[in-house]
C-alpha cells in the first residue's frame, strides 16, 4: 500500500502533536508534516507532489472565515482539505462542504470520529458530524461557491487586495502587473460574480472574511 501522507495546519502547536498522535497511530508508516500557517504550508504543496489529505484549522492569524479554504481549492481543486474547527455550529459546517471541503471535523469529536474521517476522505468520501441534515441549507451560499469557484487564483487575490480597499494602481504595484492588467481582471471578477461595483464585490468578500487572505500572500 502506498504510503500516506498528511500535512496538519493549525497554528496551536499543541494541536497539532495531539492530531499527528492520532494519524500516526491508525495509519502506518505515513508521512505526517505541520505548517503553523499558509505561508508555511504552501512551500509544502507547491512542489508538484500533492498530500493525501490536509487538516486545515478555520481560524488561525491573517485567516478568517473560509479564506484559507477558498485559497487552497482555488490553487490546488483537486486537494483534499478536511476543515478542523473548534465550532460544531451545523450552518458552518454545512458552508464548509459547499465551499470545497471534503470533511469537517469539530476539534470536540472523539479520537475515533477523526480516524474515520480521515480514512473516508482518503477513500474518496465525504466526512460531516452527525446531525447535517438538520442544518438549513442556503442555496446562496451555494450559488456564491460556484462563482467563487469560477475565479482563477490570480483574481481570488484581487478580489481579497479589494476587500482591503486597494485601488487598481495600489493591486498593480502588490502584484507586479499593470494597472491594464488589473482593471481586466477586477472587470471579469464583477462579471463572474454576478455584480455590479466594487462595492457589492466587497459585500461578497465580507461574508467569507477573504479579505484576510492578503496577510499569508504577500511576499
Amino acid at each position: 500500500m502506498a504510503k500516506s501522507r498528511f500535512i496538519i495546519v493549525d497554528d496551536h502547536p499543541l494541536f497539532r502533536g495531539a492530531l499527528r498522535q492520532v494519524l500516526a497511530t491508525s495509519f502506518a508508516d505515513a508521512s505526517i508534516e505541520e505548517a503553523g500557517s499558509l505561508d508555511e504550508l504552501m512551500p509544502l504543496i507547491d512542489d508538484g507532489v500533492e498530500p493525501d489529505l490536509i487538516f486545515l484549522d478555520l481560524a488561525m492569524p491573517g485567516v478568517q472565515g473560509l479564506a484559507g479554504l477558498m485559497q487552497l481549492k482555488a490553487q490546488h481543486p483537486s486537494l483534499p482539505v478536511v476543515v478542523v474547527s473548534a465550532t460544531d455550529d451545523l450552518a458552518v459546517v454545512r458552508r464548509c462542504l459547499e465551499f470545497g471541503a471534503s470533511g469537517y471535523v469539530p476539534k470536540s469529536e472523539p479520537v475515533e470520529n477523526i480516524r474515520k474521517a480521515a480514512r473516508t476522505v482518503i477513500d474518496g468520501g465525504i466526512w460531516a458530524p452527525e446531525g447535517l441534515g438538520k442544518a438549513p441549507e442556503n442555496s446562496e451560499d451555494r450559488q456564491l461557491a460556484a462563482r467563487l469557484s469560477s475565479l482563477t487564483p490570480q483574481q481570488l487575490r484581487v478580489l481579497g487586495m479589494l476587500g482591503e480597499g486597494l485601488l487598481n494602481k495600489q493591486i498593480a504595484y502588490k502584484l507586479g502587473v499593470s494597472e491594464a492588467t488589473v482593471k481586466a481582471h477586477v472587470s471579469a471578477i464583477l462579471q463572474k460574480l454576478g455584480v455590479d461595483s466594487r462595492t457589492q464585490a466587497v459585500i461578497v468578500i465580507n461574508k467569507i472574511g477573504i479579505g484576510a487572505w492578503q496577510k499569508t500572500t504577500e511576499a
